[in-house]
């Protein structure tokens, strides 16, 4: 059997990113952009306030005091929004809005809390002079040009998912579109005849259909577009149809869960090989060491196993990467951290991903299992908020071993 890392290896040297589209800005959050992007101009473009003030020359209020204040004369009123190129000139200053640029001649903006201008009201009017109570730093309160990034900068590289926050950054720098790598299709299959739709009531020898929900949320978390193919019979002639439909409809991949290990009713692996090819079907791991992979008619193809926490587990350590590079993306691992264990932990010498409670304790992360660990359980999938992976060859590991967990979301 091929170790994690060797699977995972084999199966990201296959995968290359889906073509890309050009999108407008009001669909480009959860994307991947699919080209760097580079600011034209300095950002701020000009200098400008971050308080509600007065824009001033702060040798005018060195030595301004509560008990006695410096008194300068208010020549303008400036918005944000508008702009006045009529420099101030000792003794003078400005009204000024938060964002409003700073006139020419100001270095500091006081804020009105400062000030004795007490007239906050909707629509008021600059008074014409004001009194200040407090020596100000060069600089303090302005947001000077350039600021936050300088033209020429690379800001966004190629291969990044857009949050809320890069989508307002390409707005700011007045991008109305972008280029990103289309959604990857994503084919789901379930197999077996004991599988019943969620509504039907269960009969003996029956289990409702859980495979599909929880691989489709997952995939739908890697942001792609679905293909239902639905539940296969345990049937030769089923499974192609279905699978061919994968086919017909330009899939990028095809997952299906169930019937790629060696029971007598279990087609989809002998389909897939009969139609394509098996690259390996077998993974050291616990759960999940039923994993088929390969191409159906040329498509990449995952065989998950059929108990729910197995199939979460093979989707998460090898489908999420290879989904993140088909998106453009850079495929990572999962992002890990260690915790103690707070009891002896058993495992049978594959590497294993168990499901696990963290909690914080005394300054460090402490974990124990959610209970059995059967790859049927889903109860204690749900229960846990980490996967605890116990290393290849390792059989045991006593309370308090440091261990690495992966937090799950």
């Amino acid at each position: 059997m091929l170790n994690v890392a060797d699977a995972r290896a084999r199966i990201l040297a296959i995968f290359t990113p889906v073509d890309t589209v050009n999108l407008s800005i009001a669909k480009l959050g959860g994307r991947v952009l699919a080209c760097d992007i580079t600011a034209k101009t300095d950002f701020p473009i000009f200098d400008n306030s971050s308080v509600d003030g007065f824009a001033l020359q702060i040798s005018d209020i060195s030595g301004a005091l509560p008990a006695s204040p410096c008194t300068l004369q208010v020549t303008a009123d400036i918005r944000a929004g508008t702009y006045s190129g009529v420099p101030i000139h000792s003794g003078q200053c400005v009204r000024i809005m938060t964002g409003a640029p700073l006139p020419p001649g100001a270095n500091a903006v006081v804020m009105v809390e400062d000030t004795d201008f007490n007239e906050r009201s909707k629509g008021s009017t600059a008074p014409q002079a004001v009194a200040v109570f407090k020596p100000l730093q060069p600089g303090e309160n302005v947001r000077r040009r350039g600021d936050d990034l300088h033209a020429g900068d690379k800001v966004l590289s190629s291969g990044t998912r857009l949050r809320p926050q890069e989508v307002g950054l390409l707005a700011m720098l007045g991008l109305p579109e972008a280029p990103v790598y289309r959604l990857p299709k994503v084919a789901l299959l379930s197999s077996g005849d004991e599988l019943l739709p969620v509504e039907a009531p269960l009969t003996p020898g029956k289990i409702h259909d859980a495979n599909s929900f929880i691989l489709a949320a997952l995939s739908e978390s890697a942001g792609v577009e679905l293909i239902r193919l639905g539940v296969a019979s345990d049937t030769e002639t089923d499974v192609r149809s279905r699978l061919l439909r994968a086919i017909d409809e330009k899939a990028d991949v095809i997952i299906s869960s169930a019937g790629v290990s060696m029971g007598a009713f279990d087609y989809v692996k002998s389909v897939v090989e009969a139609d394509g090819e098996l690259d390996f079907w077998k993974v050291n791991m616990r759960p999940g060491k039923p994993l088929a992979f390969g191409k159906y008619h040329g498509i990449p193809f995952f065989g998950l196993p059929g108990n729910p926490v197995s199939a979460y587990v093979g989707f998460e350590v090898f489908v999420r990467p290879a989904l993140e590079k088909l998106s453009g993306q850079t495929p990572r691992l999962h992002p890990s951290q260690k915790a103690r264990l707070a009891e002896p932990v058993e495992s049978d010498g594959r590497e294993s991903y168990l499901r696990a409670i963290v909690t914080e304790e005394q300054g460090h992360l402490s974990a124990r299992l959610t209970g059995h660990q059967a790859s049927g359980n889903l109860l204690s999938l749900v229960q846990a908020n980490a996967l605890l992976i116990v290393p290849s060859g390792v059989k045991s590991l006593p309370a308090s071993s440091e261990v690495q967990i992966w937090l799950i979301e």
